[in-house]
């Protein structure tokens, strides 16, 4: 077998925003705060975010930091949309529903992940976020199919640098010329590629298009089997 294993990028390209946890926090919030949920810009959601590191860097190292910190955002989301009471309370709700627990699987995800698995690949996922990433895929089930989780938080690396997909293939000791991967941003698909990596974009939506475009993970499969 010409590649050991297979790596993936976690949000766009094995789960997507549940819509439903969307409507949920806007229409909760709206009903304590008695007016329309303001959306959030991602400058707002930095200043939020500010708020809850309460002059920490970085804002959290391990997990239980990170619990510590969404658990101080959430207060300062619903001061902000302008609650007023129970807002302790009200703050631990909005935590207990939404962290780790706003993502759903794509349709495809687990047939692709069984189809490597029973195959013997290696599978790691590596994502530019929080220490919370293996504990976001235990909570849909998933975990179980990976035996490396590299956070961005914990390396001290986003991507594109070879620093995360370094260590990503030592996690699996394996080399980026045996390994398979898949990210739906461009810049860091084409990083993994200039690391070794067979390397995918991973385009949903169907506007790209290119020798190294998919636009399901069952693509990935019709690659390994050619």
């Amino acid at each position: 077998m010409k590649y050991k294993a297979i790596f993936f990028d976690r949000d766009g390209v094995l789960i997507d925003g549940n819509p439903r946890k969307r409507e949920w926090l806007h229409s909760t919030v709206a009903q304590w705060s008695g007016k329309p949920f303001e959306e959030i810009s991602y400058e707002k959601m930095m200043d939020l975010f500010r708020l809850a590191s309460e002059g920490k860097k970085p804002w959290y190292r391990n997990i239980d930091d990170e619990r510590e910190f969404f658990r101080r955002y959430y207060r300062h989301l619903l001061e902000w949309q302008g609650v007023k009471e129970s807002l302790n309370r009200r703050a631990r709700l909005l935590f207990d529903e939404l962290w780790c627990k706003s993502g759903i699987l794509f349709p495809e995800t687990i047939e692709v992940l069984e189809y490597f698995q029973s195959r013997g690949y290696k599978m790691g996922v590596i994502s530019d976020t929080s220490p919370s990433l293996e504990y976001t895929l235990q909570v849909l089930g998933i975990a179980k199919y990976f035996t490396s989780f590299t956070a961005s938080s914990l390396v001290g690396a986003e991507k594109p640098s070879p620093v995360i997909f370094n260590a990503a293939l030592a996690a699996q000791g394996v080399t980026a010329q045996e390994s398979l991967y898949a990210d739906d941003y461009k810049p860091e698909a084409d990083g993994a590629r200039e690391q070794g990596f067979t390397s995918f974009l991973m385009d949903r939506g169907g506007t790209e298009s290119g020798e190294w475009v998919i636009h399901n993970l069952k693509e990935l499969i019709d690659f390994v089997e050619k």
